[in-house]
């Protein structure tokens, strides 16, 4: 293990960690410092990281809440939103229903829509249930939220695979007995320069007698958009979107000891298009003679046909605890089905492909569309037995098992290609190619996965002395994941393929918790997490040139991840002040990196042997002085590879070079807030600010490799010569976001809140993308411009 990182993070997390053990001892020796005068209490969050609730500070590792008063305060309406003002997280936004969440650096490149292997490197849960899928995390609604916890780290030992950066969970209100209330919310907002949105939103919840009651929540959010198309699929505003859904929960209490919660959860989002600023295309560049030729601006992309993204998501599931006097029984059942369409105008692609095969340019102009499809149907059960006995000695132990089936597919329908196909490369290619799969699409694949797993957990904490407390967890896991793999058309391979992954061991973790005063609590942990290997799909090898074939032909599999993350932290809070630290080093091996390859329009993973990421957070809530609060958050990360990768010929793979740095990931992020609440004409009021900064990152590895790049598209075409070039800067810019807003209560229980986010109409680049390596469409997702908008609330 390197040590010079970890020196770096010590030292840089001193002066404020030695800040807050000075205190500590010296509220050790006297009575806690008196509460200025009218402060405000900072509120005690209540938390379920470790699967039985306790609160936040008592939580012995790294953790933030945001509670439902915070979310709706900062208008995040998204995951994405939400995370800026969490120390640690990142999210690259790939697209609408795309993006890939990392905690703490611990992050290998763009995941896109079709690499249905590769696993998750942080898990996300609904309540008790887990969501995340790879890339096509849901992003569900934020409304009638208890919570959004975010565990940093690697939380194997209780959460299993997937969760080896760390784990965020929608914490939901649940059905209240004898309690009867409910909320309506009504939102409206406008894009500048773009279109509006806006949103109505209930819930309400029902006393069904003294021992059950009933919770509905529903939703309907309408998004704007901001990205506009030229060509024959243009539009103003084509990545407009909606997200409808509900939840439906019972609590039923038959018993003290008896607890039954069954709940049914349904989310659809759609969206028109994506958030796509464009830099070349095929078909409208600088370098075109025989159509005017096209130079993009802002928030512009160029489209044959419109695009599409649709998610549907079911969860049923069933919670049942049971008190056992010594002890509390719990069983989670969980049944989740879900279809994806991710549906993308890949005429560029198709039209690349032709002018290499020297279609004329009536089969190059045709209108191409790439449908990837997944349909995913999982059902998982937990059982765990947990200590509620008071005494020195606490301890749970659980089961888990997991059986779930994605079939994922791609067509690529493109009217009238196999005439052109047949009429250049000669009567019967078309058929020839076609492996059993529909006429007029050259390329089609189907890739079922079944996956089972199975384990065994448990973790036991003992107090040491009166301040000390020592944890101890492991938990064992066996997986078997199964995959057939079958492709035709002119562009693939023609494959007939079934192979199986499977692996097994142990994922421990240890704790100790310093309880130095009552309001100050030194944490150290040493903990391991873990990620599924697999099989890479083949090459498209038809499309691939002879050098891209040699480089990336050899990576058939992909191992299993591992790393070992250590930790030391501190948690201090007192009247009118939370203060939260860590200090970090995780050393990764087999880090499965994914790189674009190259001309094949293949995305290939492989292993780096070693990277590591280490770093320092920091959230902090302090109240100065009566209703003035002032709110902090922030990390820095040195996240990078300790391992070069070479290809066949000796030349650096994909920017896989020691030193580099990881990709996704910003060096630094914070969030600094200023909320006042005040009284105005009687009524409590608030205005608050905030400022967010994400610093730069690259989207994959190779991007920090001969940058600015310069992509030669060798696509002679529309008067375009072969040797036109883009060059682009691919290190994506750092930003920052300014928001405001200010609310009011009125009476009854109506209140209404305006706010502007992103104030000055910051332009962010959030993520790279490339078609075809560069060849046949380059572009950048772009973050929402400025925002108005207002929301009314009624709780009732």
């Amino acid at each position: 293990m390197k040590l010079r990182p970890m020196a770096k993070a010590v030292l840089l997390a001193f002066p404020s960690t030695l800040a807050i053990g000075v205190a500590g001892i010296a509220s050790a020796q006297q009575t806690p410092p008196p509460k200025p005068e009218g402060a405000q209490k900072v509120e005690s969050i209540t938390v379920t990281a470790t699967k039985r609730e306790s609160s936040l500070q008592d939580v012995p590792f790294s953790i933030n809440a945001q509670t439902e008063e915070d979310i709706r305060r900062s208008g995040s309406q998204t995951l994405e939103d939400l995370s800026r003002n969490i120390a640690g997280v990142a999210i690259q936004n790939l697209g609408p229903g795309q993006s890939q969440v990392s905690i703490r650096g611990v992050a290998s490149g763009q995941i896109v829509r079709d690499q249905p292997g590769v696993k998750e490197q942080v898990g996300v849960y609904l309540d008790e249930t887990a969501i995340s899928m790879s890339l096509f995390t849901p992003d569900l609604d934020l409304f009638d939220l208890n919570r959004v916890e975010t565990l940093r780290g690697p939380q194997g030992t209780l959460y299993g695979a997937g969760n080896i950066g760390g784990t965020m969970r929608y914490i939901t209100n649940a059905a209240k007995l004898g309690v009867s209330e409910g909320v309506v919310e009504v939102n409206a907002n406008k894009i500048s320069g773009g279109s509006a949105g806006g949103g109505l939103k209930a819930a309400l919840n029902v006393p069904m007698s003294d021992t059950a009651a009933a919770r509905m929540v529903a939703y309907y959010t309408r998004f704007g958009g901001w990205a506009d198309a030229l060509g024959p699929g243009g539009a103003k505003d084509v990545n407009e979107g909606d997200r409808i859904g509900g939840r439906l929960s019972f609590t039923f209490q038959p018993s003290r000891d008896l607890t039954i919660m069954p709940r049914i959860v349904y989310q659809k989002s759609t969206y028109d298009g994506f958030n796509r600023e464009e830099k070349y295309n095929l078909y409208a560049n600088p370098y075109t003679t025989t159509v005017p030729p096209v130079t993009f601006g802002e928030d512009q992309q160029y489209l044959l046909q419109r695009e599409k993204f649709e998610d549907k998501t079911t969860i049923a599931d069933l919670v049942i605890k049971a008190g056992l006097g010594f002890s509390e029984l719990t069983s989670v059942t969980t049944y989740t089905d879900r279809n994806i369409l991710v549906s993308r105008d890949a005429s560029a692609l198709t039209g690349s492909v032709s002018v290499d095969l020297k279609f004329p340019t009536a089969g190059v102009l045709l209108p191409s569309r790439l449908n990837d499809t997944t349909d995913f149907k999982g059902f998982t059960q937990e059982l765990r037995l947990a200590s509620t006995a008071k005494g020195p000695l606490q301890w749970l132990a659980g089961a888990f098992y997991a059986d779930s089936d994605r079939k994922y597919a791609q067509r690529l329908p493109t009217p009238g290609y196999d005439a052109v196909t047949n009429a250049v490369l000669g009567a019967g290619t078309a058929a020839g190619a076609a492996n059993g799969f529909p006429a007029d699409s050259p390329y089609n694949a189907d890739i079922p996965y079944n996956l089972k797993q199975y384990a065994l957990f448990g973790e036991v904490s003992y107090d040491i002395t009166n301040q000390l407390t020592g944890t101890a967890g492991l938990r064992y896991y066996d997986y078997k994941e199964e995959r057939t793999f079958k492709s035709g058309g002119l562009f693939a391979n023609g494959d007939n393929a079934s192979d199986e992954t499977k692996s097994n061991g142990t994922n421990p973790r240890f704790l100790l918790a310093y309880k130095m005063s009552p309001g100050v609590t030194w944490n150290a942990q040493a903990s391991k997490g873990f990620r599924l290997g697999g099989v890479n799909d083949p090459l498209n090898l038809p499309l691939c040139s002879t050098q891209d074939r040699a480089i990336f032909g050899g990576y058939q599999r992909f191992s299993d991840e591992s790393l070992w993350n250590y930790e030391v932290g501190v948690k201090t809070q007192h009247p009118g002040f939370r203060f939260n630290a860590a200090a970090f080093h995780t050393q990764m091996k087999d880090l499965q990196v994914t790189l674009d390859a190259g001309s094949c329009s293949s995305r290939v993973v492989f292993n780096v042997p070693k990277a590591h990421s280490t770093g320092v957070e920091a959230e902090m809530t302090f109240f100065p002085m009566d209703r003035l609060e002032l709110g902090f958050a922030g990390s820095y990360v040195q996240a990078e590879f300790d391992s070069t990768v070479r290809d066949g010929t000796g030349a650096v793979l994909g920017g896989i070079r020691e030193g580099n740095r990881l990709p996704s990931v910003p060096k630094g992020q914070m969030t600094a807030s200023i909320t006042y609440n005040f009284t105005a004409m009687g009524r409590e009021s608030y205005v608050s600010a905030s400022w967010q900064y994400v610093g730069s990152r690259f989207t994959q590895p190779s991007d920090q490799e001969n940058n600015p790049r310069t992509f030669v598209h060798g696509l002679p075409f529309l008067g375009a010569p072969a040797t036109a070039a883009t060059t682009l800067d691919l290190e994506l810019p750092s930003y920052n976001l300014v928001n405001l807003s200010a609310g009011m209560d009125f009476e009854k229980g109506f209140s209404a809140i305006l706010y502007v986010n992103n104030v000055t109409d910051e332009k962010a680049l959030l993520s790279f993308d490339r078609e075809r390596g560069g060849r046949a469409r380059l572009g950048f997702a772009t973050n929402q411009p400025r925002t108005f908008g207002v929301t009314l609330r009624k709780t009732f």
